[in-house]
């Protein structure tokens, strides 16, 4: 009798598994689609709009979960689960191109699904130019010291420089305008004029202090408020047309960790994130130019912050660079030791992050995940 051996496929690179069973080489990009699963969710449909697309969903041979009263229309709205090979997505689409109540954008959407991420990882090194940061406060807040870190996280190889002058760290007050470019220029002058080329990130809250960074060749803004702080920071970055990190913060940095709460943390993540971009857009920033950040210990538990790293691929379908920042932070629950040893822990979480396909993470220790990039083969 025949002994049956089954295993289940986690690999994400099916054309190389269809290859690997000997499947025809020329059919093998439009085969992979109908391998390719996903569940996609979709907010805030009208019960017409849900009852259509579950109708031509199952019409697909897949299936659409709604509210269970959408059938009667006691409800106004419900969001939605769409379930499928990338295939069907594509048979969805098409079907929805003739369909009522602006269901054909939702299918334009839904025929977007189907890009694939390239593994690829850039790291920010963080340099903090303050006396209170969580982990290194007073190590770089001199001169010197911050120029030497600087030239050794380029030399380990980071592919961005995160400077900031002010903690941002649980129950930190905040620090001037004034204070933030006294320790700013200093160092951005230093990089100006010896020719520095790795993109310069200012981490700050401040318009006036990413405006005036900028001018001096800074092209990332870092916010950890997403705008919440300073509204004008998108006429900032569209003014210089400067990249931008929007994170997701839950309060102020005096008070995110009292007893932060949620009913659905991704999706309030997820929508709240989708405003702001939004909101960005509106001001004038190029989508191209915005990269997001779930904002891991902002307002967040410790088994928040392991969520969001478990689903930080469900951020993706936001359109925009993701970017982690998980080195030496609470959810460690390690207050006590080293720093080299939070690094080793730090990589070993950024390990899941990068396998994810995560577009950018954000670091103290840049040679230990340079050789992290390297080992995995990103």
């Amino acid at each position: 009798m025949h002994d049956f051996i089954l295993k289940e496929i986690t690999n994400a690179d099916f054309e190389k598994e269809l290859s690997d069973i000997g499947f025809d080489k020329s059919y093998i990009k439009k085969a992979r689609d109908k391998f390719e699963h996903k569940n996609i969710k979709i907010f805030g449909l009208t019960c017409a709009q849900a009852n259509i697309l579950k109708q031509t969903a199952i019409s697909t041979g897949t299936d659409c979960a709604t509210h269970r009263e959408v059938i009667t229309g006691k409800i106004e709205t419900s969001d939605c689960i769409l379930t499928g090979s990338i295939s069907q997505f594509e048979k969805i689409a098409k079907k929805l191109e003739h369909q009522p109540f602006g269901l054909k954008k939702l299918g334009e959407m839904l025929a977007d699904v189907k890009s694939f991420r390239k593994n690829t990882c850039k790291i920010a090194g963080i340099l903090n130019l303050t006396k209170d940061s969580f982990s290194d406060g007073g190590e770089f807040y001199e001169f010197d010291s911050a120029i030497e870190h600087l030239n050794q996280m380029i030399k380990d190889g980071a592919d961005i420089i995160d400077i900031g002058a002010e903690s941002t760290r649980p129950f930190s007050c905040g620090v001037s305008d004034e204070e933030q470019l006294k320790h700013l220029f200093p160092v951005l002058n230093y990089i100006k004029e010896n020719n520095i080329k790795v993109p310069i990130s200012i981490d700050t809250r401040s318009s006036y202090v990413a405006q005036k960074c900028l001018e001096l060749g800074a092209s990332i803004i870092n916010d950890v408020s997403g705008f919440d702080y300073d509204e004008n920071m998108p006429d900032i970055a569209a003014k210089y047309n400067a990249k931008v990190v929007i994170q997701h913060s839950n309060g102020t940095p005096e008070t995110m960790q009292e007893n932060p709460q949620y009913k659905n943390l991704i999706d309030e993540i997820y929508l709240g994130l989708k405003r702001k971009i939004d909101f960005a857009v509106s001001k004038g920033v190029s989508r191209e130019n915005i990269i997001i950040d779930p904002g891991i210990g902002f307002g967040k538990t410790r088994r928040d912050n392991f969520e969001i790293i478990n689903r930080i691929e469900e951020f993706y379908g936001l359109g925009c660079p993701v970017m982690l920042g998980i080195s030496r932070k609470s959810l460690l629950n390690m207050p006590d030791e080293d720093n080299f040893t939070k690094d080793i822990y730090t990589t070993a979480l950024n390990t899941l992050a990068v396998t994810k396909k995560v577009d950018c993470i954000r670091v103290h220790n840049v040679k230990m995940h340079k050789k992290l990039l390297e080992m995995l083969n990103i």
